[in-house]
């Protein structure tokens, strides 16, 4: 694989341009030691020095030791040489493997550790000087710091299908070297350098500049989708020079042989990574598509919304009626809880008539085929039926299972439920679920599962016993063959770092951890929030993403937050637990007072279809503990 590496010899050179070779640089001191260059002698002169890189050879060197009025050459040979042959064919040349021409041998003269040597000595007297002042702490969260300094371990991209890269990873992993711009260096040019990954975290991955060995001491982290790091071998065939790090230039006297030893056999990314990169952000949504998406305020009816930005792969939807453009939700465009217009009327499900009787201009309804498919079922024979008991995650406390009925059954295989001793008579708060929905759940399964299943409100025959439940209900359970028991391999351990949507707050993103895994259900929790505050998720959600998603995509990251800043903040100022927490505690009653008020206004309209209401005479009694 690596048989041509030639190019990362101790004379690899840079494709510096004639223009590039004359930038000014700061002026030197004359007192700096002496460089040799072509058998002469040469020292800095005031104000007029600089380094220069030859065009042909690599060799960087006394910019005013250097032949030609252009500074572009280190020698007569090499002007010669540059002339009768091309870069690119040199390059070629040695990327295969072929032995230096004559030409070409006046590039063995002086090794490259040797001609930075004086230049290396005075960056490194003015860095001496620097320590001496005092350090800044950079602001901000550092997923590399809060993993290093616990030594947590992230969630792999693998685990993350709908986010950029996890269907195309491949095999990136610890070992894998790649390229990366040295910063170990003082040459007024960008230079890289071979760094091996040491440690993976999601996107992120920690580097190890080749060289180091064992000694962390310019360990540094970097995102692997990010536009500085290129597979071995891009140096060479762009032309960028490759240059030692600073700190361990004088360990080895040839640079090149050592590569060779190093990257024999060793992996590297595929060529077309960063084109792959790049084709995994295209997003087929864009702005001014028009949806049907949840109400936020009321689960059980849709409204029309209409993307108003894309970033990565998340949609930032503004509600047609909005006239200011802040009444707005934010989803992933895979979400379960956006359709394409017509989709309400379709399947029966409630829907909010908007004021505006037109499109406005340039707004146009999102094709069908963009969002995300549910799996198709047969409702000709045994299905779920009004009134069947299950158990089902809460969409307004996410940390809660709960006692659930089914109250409509829908085309397309969904249903509308409630949870049992929280509903309103009309149905305002009534929220829909596919029956493939990996978020309903037969009746049992808390129980085998060793989950706390919440009680109806008001139910004083505690423990709760689904037995007694149903008996004093006249109810019967959801047959358990109904619901959807695949279990993908996700690839998950309890543990793992990510970065997961705040459903309650869905704009915002933080650092979580999965802390429990049922089957494919995963306990999210908030990294540095209470438990109370913890969400269950499905492990193919798309509301959850790798550690580096939002460096990657530009999108805000919510850090930890810390004992002391949860202390110092009061119950009305704390900004996002607390904000959540009135929404989907206190905020029940709230949401069916304001969606009774709303439907007296004659706005939501019930389309009515032909469900199948066939009777079922599953009772799942194995899933409940017999009582005599």
């Amino acid at each position: 694989m690596f048989d041509g590496y030639d190019s990362c010899s101790e004379d690899t050179s840079s494709s510096s341009s004639s223009e590039e070779s004359e930038e000014e640089v700061a002026p030197l001191p004359s007192n700096l030691p002496i460089i040799k260059n072509n058998g002469q002698v040469y020292t800095y002169p005031d104000g007029k020095s600089g380094m220069a890189t030859c065009e042909m050879c690599g060799m960087v060197g006394v910019r005013d030791a250097f032949y030609s009025k252009t500074k572009r050459f280190c020698s007569v040979s090499c002007s010669r040489s540059y002339s009768s042959n091309s870069k690119k064919a040199s390059i070629l040349a040695r990327l295969q493997g072929k032995p230096p021409t004559k030409k070409a041998k006046v590039l063995q003269k002086q090794p490259l550790v040797a001609k930075l040597a004086a230049y290396a000595q005075y960056q490194a007297t003015l860095q001496n000087q620097a320590k001496t002042k005092a350090a800044v702490s950079m602001e901000g969260f550092s997923w590399g710091n809060y993993i290093n300094s616990n030594s947590f371990t992230a969630a792999p991209v693998t685990c993350f299908k709908h986010a950029p890269m996890g269907t195309c990873w491949g095999d990136i992993s610890e070992n894998v070297r790649v390229e990366v711009p040295n910063t170990d260096c003082s040459l007024p040019t960008k230079v890289f350098w071979i760094a091996g990954i040491v440690k993976l975290a999601g996107y992120n991955a920690l580097l190890r500049y080749e060289g180091f060995e064992n000694d962390p001491g310019l360990d540094f982290w970097c995102n692997v989708c990010g536009s500085d790091i290129h597979p071995v071998g891009w140096c060479a065939a762009s032309g960028k020079p490759l240059v030692p790090p600073r700190t361990i230039q004088h360990k080895y006297t040839n640079w090149k042989a050592f590569l060779v030893k190093r990257l024999t056999g060793a992996k590297t990314l595929p060529p077309d990574f960063s084109q792959k990169v790049s084709e995994s952000m295209q997003y087929p949504f864009k702005p001014c598509m028009r949806v049907e998406v949840v109400d936020k305020r009321h689960l059980c009816r849709t409204r029309v919304a209409v993307v108003e930005s894309v970033i990565g792969g998340r949609l930032r939807l503004v509600y047609e009626e909005s006239e200011d453009r802040t009444d707005d939700f934010w989803c992933h465009m895979h979400s379960p809880l956006i359709h394409h217009i017509g989709w309400s009327r379709s399947i029966g499900h409630r829907f909010k008539r908007s004021d505006i009787t037109k499109k406005q201009d340039g707004h146009f309804d999102t094709p069908p085929h963009l969002f995300a498919k549910v799996k198709e079922v047969d409702q000709s024979g045994e299905w779920f039926k009004e009134g069947m008991k299950l158990e089902a995650i809460d969409p307004l406390n996410l940390s809660t299972i709960c006692v659930a009925t089914i109250r409509k059954v829908l085309a397309d295989g969904f249903l509308m439920i409630g949870i049992d001793g929280s509903e309103a008579a009309d149905g305002s708060d009534w929220f829909c679920y596919h029956a493939t929905s990996p978020s309903i759940f037969p009746v049992g399964f808390c129980e085998i599962n060793m989950i706390e299943l919440t009680p109806p409100r008001g139910y004083t025959k505690l423990p709760f016993k689904w037995f007694d439940y149903l008996r004093e209900t006249g109810s019967i359970a959801a047959p358990v063959k109904l619901f959807n028991k695949d279990v993908p391999n996700h690839g998950f351990r309890v543990g793992m770092k990510l970065e997961a949507v705040d459903l309650m707050e869905p704009r915002l993103i933080c650092v979580a951890t999965v802390t429990r895994i049922i089957h494919r259900l995963l306990r999210i929790h908030f990294d540095g929030w209470e438990e109370e505050y913890d969400q269950w998720v499905d492990c193919e959600s798309p509301d959850l993403y790798p550690v580096g998603w939002c460096q990657l995509t530009g999108y805000q990251l919510q850090p930890p937050a810390s004992q002391s800043s949860r202390e110092s903040q009061s119950g009305s100022s704390k900004q996002k637990k607390k904000a959540k927490s009135q929404q989907y505690k206190g905020h029940k009653k709230m949401t069916t007072l304001q969606l009774k008020e709303e439907l007296i206004d004659g706005e939501d309209y019930n389309f009515l279809q032909g469900a199948s209401d066939q009777e079922s005479n599953g009772s799942a009694s194995f899933y409940i503990k017999q009582e005599p």
